[in-house]
């Protein structure tokens, strides 16, 4: 079945990677009225901190609060519970940091719950998309494949009780294969036909990644960066309502 405009939009996270909230404001509103996800990374969240989410939630975004927790399972807990209160839709914690720690982000959440806050998503961070096989191999010390290292850290996620993870498009057939088709998968390393691949590894086009079966997509510079941030949004729009 073809995927409605609104269906089209709510699988597309525009990374607001800027330096200063007056920067992501003026992308925001050459982009209002698409009811995309806004990604807010470390540099803008340590910038504009948590008024900005709040002001984005005001307007009616869904709010993926991409911060990467990795700390001992007492911090991430803490941390849990702080942007929980925030109102984010979603957040992600490392899987590296092992089940002790990703249970303790669920206990985060649960006390602000408790506070009448609205649960948000939690996922894990499996291996960044600009990691590549020498990389892990030689410099971080996973031995094996990349995709083995993503699936590994995939299912310790969702033992841990998580919601799904961040991976590569090119890992999400594997990740659903091992999860089930209902552990989301967030993947970045989204590249229209035409933009150049970045720091990342291993990309697919929008279009791929919809045929792999992601839930979310994160875009970046294919919009932020482009002469116009809506046209470049409306076309990745019309490739997904396209290819479903």
């Amino acid at each position: 079945m073809a995927l409605s405009r609104e269906q089209a939009a709510g699988k597309v996270m525009i990374a607001l990677d800027y330096p200063d909230e007056a920067s992501a404001k003026t992308l925001i509103k050459q982009l209002q009225g698409i009811p995309c996800y806004m990604k807010v990374g470390m540099q803008l969240f340590y910038a504009a901190g948590p008024s900005f989410v709040a002001s984005l939630k005001e307007q009616g975004y869904y709010v993926f609060l991409d911060v990467k927790m990795h700390d001992i399972p007492n911090t991430v807990k803490g941390g849990s519970d702080s942007v929980t209160r925030l109102g984010v839709d979603m957040f992600n914690v490392h899987a590296a940091g092992g089940r002790a720690m990703m249970e303790a982000a669920l206990e985060g959440v649960d006390a602000a719950i408790g506070a009448g806050q609205k649960k948000p998503d939690v996922i894990a961070v499996t291996q960044l998309t600009s990691t590549s096989q020498t990389m892990m191999n030689e410099e971080i010390g996973i031995s094996g494949s990349v995709e083995a290292a993503v699936i590994r850290y995939a299912e310790l996620a969702q033992a841990s009780g998580l919601d799904g993870v961040v991976a590569a498009p090119t890992e999400v057939i594997a990740v659903k294969s091992a999860c089930g088709a209902s552990f989301k998968t967030v993947t970045p390393g989204i590249r229209p036909f035409g933009v150049a691949a970045g720091d990342q590894s291993r990309i697919m086009t929008p279009g791929e990644a919809l045929r792999q079966g992601t839930d979310y997509m994160v875009i970046g510079r294919a919009i932020t960066a482009a002469q116009d941030p809506r046209a470049a949004l409306e076309s990745i729009l019309e490739e997904l309502i396209g290819n479903e």
